[in-house]
């Protein structure tokens, strides 16, 4: 097969991919260089919450601003957290499932579908907690939570299930994530607060916290404007910052996705403008990047229109 034919083919996956979803577009015929990275994905932003195409177009729009978490499933709906509710679109763009926060005071910040077909989500505020709500939009389970502040802006972000049914939590102002289990009680916690770190001086706040594979947790740390990788001791096994990358693309980094290749991307929702989201390889090399809208939090669908296998550890 030549190399216009393989183009061919992977534009013909993509455009079955976003059609499955209910999106179409026209497809590019030119033929793909073989060493261009080209993704699309899904953005939860500030001023942009949908899907950005691999040429950069806008494929699909919430048409609701200031997004913070969501995920497109494998059905092809779209779960989406904004600080005061969570909404699911189906493939023709209708809400098929809300959940709305009790208090204005209140700001929800996860939003994530669960084997069960529940859907965990963070609320900060006097009572901080994870719930599980049902398709009804019932809660069913409450995991308090433990952030050491009454800010609730900066209580909690992006906490997610683990596979032995425990939930892992970032907590800015502790410079801590914790590993919750079910009743609530703390049995991890990674600081980072460390001295290798920077200590509290570098204000390295976890926002995003992914439990990988291998049993090590990768950890976006916005304000120290770093991102690593500690061992299940909490050791700190892998660090990329600003003095890693020429291009500096390090601006608060929030969201962050361990892709199956063991790249990592990583947003820089600070970034008013040049790079918004990036990849780099494990031995710290920039291989790709995205100046278009800011990014909050995302999720990578297909590379060179190929859908991203497995569960996305974002």
């Amino acid at each position: 097969m030549n190399i216009f034919s393989k183009g061919l083919l992977l534009l013909m996956m993509s455009h079955l991919f976003f059609v499955n979803q209910g999106i179409t577009f026209q497809p590019d015929l030119s033929p793909i260089n073989a060493k261009e990275i080209r993704h699309s994905f899904f953005i939860a932003g500030p001023n942009f919450t949908g899907i950005i195409g691999e040429d950069g177009e806008e494929i699909w729009d919430s048409g609701k601003k200031g997004a913070r978490d969501g995920y497109v499933l494998k059905n092809g709906n779209i779960l989406i957290c904004w600080a005061d509710e969570v909404r699911e679109y189906n493939k023709k763009k209708k809400v098929v499932f809300t959940y709305s926060r009790a208090e204005k005071t209140m700001e929800l910040g996860t939003a994530v579908r669960l084997s069960n077909g529940n859907t965990m989500i963070t609320e900060s505020g006097s009572n901080p907690r994870i719930v599980e709500v049902n398709k009804k939009g019932e809660v069913v389970k409450s995991v308090p939570l433990k952030p050491d502040t009454d800010n609730i802006h900066m209580q909690t972000r992006m906490a997610r299930k683990l596979p032995n049914g425990n939930y892992l939590v970032p907590h800015l102002f502790a410079f801590a994530v914790k590993e919750y289990q079910p009743d609530g009680n703390v049995v991890n916690v990674f600081r980072t607060d460390l001295a290798d770190l920077g200590g509290r001086e570098a204000e390295n706040w976890p926002f995003t916290a992914i439990r990988l594979d291998n049993g090590n947790t990768l950890v976006t740390l916005t304000h120290g404007n770093k991102v690593v990788e500690f061992d299940a001791n909490g050791k700190v096994v892998w660090e990329i910052n600003n003095s890693h990358v020429k291009e500096s693309p390090f601006v608060d980094p929030c969201g962050a996705q361990r892709l199956p290749n063991g790249n990592t991307v990583i947003a820089s929702y600070g970034a008013q403008k040049g790079i918004k989201l990036f990849e780099v390889s494990p031995d710290k090399t920039l291989v790709w990047s995205y100046d278009g809208h800011r990014v909050h939090h995302f999720q990578i669908l297909t590379t060179n229109g190929k859908p991203l296998k497995g569960t996305p550890l974002k």
